[in-house]
């Protein structure tokens, strides 16, 4: 008995010295199958125009399981859901979703829902609002860290920084060539009358950018009748349409559905000479991002060939 105690025990030693083998053996410590399944596993969330068209930029579409309703996305990712509001998500279809990242503006929310989400271990990062060239560059760089492409985020500075400085040369040009053109801004939406553009909106610094004028003195978005618009007698009208889809209408479409229902425009500088043209509604959220500097860049160059 005594020995068969014995035998037991010693067995026991020998798989208790094999368990320990294998814990300590130098696979058991490596990090690569840990980095790699790190690397391959980013399931996000992008929550605002601005945002989703940095990650379109660095070529980190493929990572998007959601969006929201504020952001587009080309045909070939029709399959990445459509959330709600960027300022009005839902914790219940994020998490539904099975996402690692969660990446949004500084007004993504509610609080709420920001909470709910980083207690189920969902990594949330708000990127500050984009008024300048610095901050946006501040943001291509945590986006490509967190996307893991810093050298995505370096090509996209340089074309970036590239596009702003042609869209400097252009304006400088159209200061040099005297008067700024007069322009006004006009939000068009269903089921509410026309509001014209003021100080501190999107619209009015993609107008700045350009090197144009905004007619519109007042602050933030108000409605104006057809003889007030018309006494300011604009150079330029531009306009933009709230829509889901950015092409669901033609240029051409939108002034003339605008002059069906303004028809004094036609009186106005802008009217007669026909330009009245459309800015992409994505290119008045998300602040100083791509769409902004291509709006401002198309306007510019919009400019400088009816000064010539």
């Amino acid at each position: 008995m005594l020995f068969q105690a014995t035998k037991i025990s010693l067995s026991k030693v020998v798989v208790i010295v094999s368990a320990l083998s294998a814990l300590l053996s130098p696979s058991a410590f490596s990090a690569e199958p840990d980095v790699e399944s790190t690397e391959s596993e980013i399931r996000l969330v992008s929550a605002g125009t601005g945002v989703t068209e940095l990650v379109l930029a660095l070529d980190a579409g493929n990572e998007l399981v959601a969006i929201d309703s504020t952001s587009y996305v080309p045909e070939g990712l029709a399959h990445v859901a459509k959330l709600g509001y960027h300022r009005m998500l839902s914790a219940e279809g994020i998490i539904a979703l099975s996402p690692t990242l969660v990446v949004g503006s500084d007004v993504m929310g509610p609080e709420t829902t920001l909470n709910v989400l980083k207690q189920a271990n969902i990594q949330v990062v708000q990127l500050p609002a984009t008024n300048d060239e610095p901050q946006l560059m501040s943001n291509v760089d945590t986006l490509g860290q967190l996307l893991n492409r810093p050298d995505n985020a370096i090509k996209l500075k340089q074309d970036l920084h590239q596009q702003l400085q042609s869209l400097a040369d252009k304006k400088q040009q159209i200061s040099d060539a005297g008067a700024q053109p007069k322009i006004l801004f006009m939000l068009l939406q269903e089921g509410r009358g026309a509001r014209v553009g003021g100080k501190g909106t999107a619209a009015d610094t993609i107008i700045a950018l350009s090197g144009a004028q905004n007619i519109a003195e007042f602050d933030g978005y108000k409605s104006m009748s057809q003889e007030g618009i018309l006494s300011l007698q604009p150079d330029i009208i531009l306009l933009s349409k709230r829509s889901d889809k950015p092409a669901e209408q033609t240029n051409a479409h939108i002034a003339q559905e605008l002059m069906k229902e303004m028809p004094l425009l036609a009186h106005t500088p802008a009217g007669k000479n026909g330009h009245i043209q459309t800015l992409a509604p994505q290119a008045l959220l998300g602040g100083l991002g791509i769409s902004a500097i291509s709006a401002a860049d198309t306007l510019a160059s919009t400019l400088l060939k009816q000064n010539q």
